[in-house]
């Protein structure tokens, strides 16, 4: 294969409030990769590449990456470079994979396959181990993603979840779980407005993402609620149907130093272009 092969791959916002591991649904915002014979000098290192040579070795090839996701804000930019080098990878070796065996040559990698199995379908997933199920198109409300300029580390984010929590608070969360389920499946937005909270991640991870709080502390009169981003910093307020460029409007003047971004579900996952 001498022509060039180009691939993109969607950003995520996983856990949604109490889905945490779980639930995640991928954004009109991409990652791109673009495959042409090369010279043979590879970064070997690089996730996309590593993801890539689960399926075909990458001597040979030259590997351009590029795209729109902003990186270590919870909008699962990893898991999108994952996604790409395993769309690209399964293309070169000419094999056409089921997402669920993409899921699981590449949830090492990522570690997060909430948002990996997002990246891979498009639409709104659970996962579960290798196990994905697309259940809806669209969210009940639209997302508007508010940025912050500092990074955010999964590792730290995750390490300051405790070992155990208060089992008022554990069923707190799995009511509110059932409640995401059922609203994404029937786009119910007074079931996806009661779903918006957690107490099983989200309070712990507040410190390291305070736009979570100061959002729902006045939350904007066109939003539903917000959820923290995955680990975080990104906050995503779900805004009404129709109102999310009033409730970005509001957003950008309260939060002048962020970046705010009205986004979409995207309807695909990873794939050439």
């Amino acid at each position: 294969m001498t022509e060039a092969i180009r691939v993109r791959a969607p950003a995520t916002t996983a856990n949604i409030g109490a889905g945490f591991d779980c639930a995640g649904a991928a954004l009109d915002l991409w990652n791109e990769l673009e495959l042409r014979p090369g010279d043979g000098r590879v970064d070997r290192e690089h996730l996309g590449v590593r993801a890539f040579e689960r399926l075909a070795p990458a001597d040979g090839w030259s590997f351009r990456f590029s795209g729109d996701i902003p990186q270590a804000r919870g909008l699962g930019s990893s898991a999108s470079i994952v996604a790409l080098g395993l769309v690209a990878g399964a293309i070169v070796r000419d094999e056409e994979l089921p997402p669920e065996a993409l899921l699981e040559l590449g949830i090492e990698l990522e570690g997060h396959g909430d948002n990996l199995a997002a990246a891979l379908v498009g639409g709104v997933c659970l996962t579960w181990g290798t196990r994905i199920v697309r259940i809806a198109d669209a969210t009940p409300a639209a997302p508007v993603a508010v940025v912050p300029a500092a990074r955010g580390l999964t590792a730290e984010s995750r390490a300051a979840l405790p070992e155990s929590v208060p089992h008022a608070d554990a069923a707190f969360s799995a009511g509110r779980a059932a409640l995401l389920g059922a609203a994404l499946a029937t786009r119910s937005a007074d079931l996806f407005e009661a779903a918006l909270d957690d107490r099983l991640h989200e309070p712990y991870r507040a410190e390291s993402a305070p736009l979570l709080g100061l959002i729902r502390g006045q939350l904007p009169a066109a939003a539903l609620g917000a959820t923290l981003s995955g680990a975080g910093p990104t906050v995503i307020v779900w805004a009404r149907p129709g109102d999310e460029a009033a409730c970005a409007e509001e957003l950008r003047s309260r939060f002048p130093a962020e970046q705010v971004l009205p986004l979409a579900i995207s309807q695909t996952g990873a794939g050439p272009t």
